[in-house]
């Protein structure tokens, strides 16, 4: 079978609490590490969010 395209990744808050987003990236297209700023429900506000490897 063929590699898929899309990987599941997870962002990581960079606010040290933990919390974290499950998403889906495509590898051809992005390249490079994705950083969000997304809403850290721990820390009552918006951080930025880095992407790490699902384990």
């Amino acid at each position: 079978m063929a590699k898929a395209v899309t990987t599941k990744i997870k962002l990581m808050s960079s606010a040290d609490t933990g919390y974290y987003y499950v998403t889906k990236k495509n590898s051809r297209t992005m390249t490079d590490k994705l950083v969000m700023k997304k809403y850290d429900p721990i820390a009552k506000k918006h951080v930025e969010f880095r992407e790490t490897k699902i384990k």
